[in-house]
């Protein structure tokens, strides 16, 4: 008789090639922007194949609609998926905790009030 293939895991989510994202993927009409919270591979296309949905953000409605489920982020997470900046910040905004690793530093036109711009000293 004949051996049966085991079938592989299409993606490894521990290996360290495989590099897994949580980032928005642009849906919506024209001049109405609505975005799906997707976790996909690194190298897709940002409207291509994804793994899971695991929200929505429709920054377009008044007032702006955020849902995301937040047990399957963190999940995903544990996995070794890194969430984008917008998605970190909309993660923080919903009370998700360790989000401020995720989100970059920005320049000196967003420096939070009460921070003393650092002085160069001149040559």
């Amino acid at each position: 008789m004949r051996q049966r293939r085991v079938a592989k895991q299409k993606y490894l989510y521990r290996n360290e090639t495989t590099l897994l994202k949580i980032r928005l993927s642009r849906t919506g009409k024209n001049k109405q922007p609505s975005f799906r919270v997707v976790v996909q591979e690194h190298t897709n296309a940002v409207k291509g194949k994804f793994l899971e949905e695991v929200g929505f953000y429709r920054p377009a409605a008044t007032p702006k609609e955020v849902k995301i489920d937040l047990d399957r982020v963190k999940h995903w997470i544990k996995m070794g998926a890194q969430p984008s900046d917008t998605v970190a910040v909309l993660l923080k905004k919903l009370g998700a905790e360790n989000m401020d690793m995720y989100i970059t530093p920005r320049d000196k036109k967003h420096l939070k009030k009460g921070v003393e711009k650092v002085a160069t000293p001149a040559a």
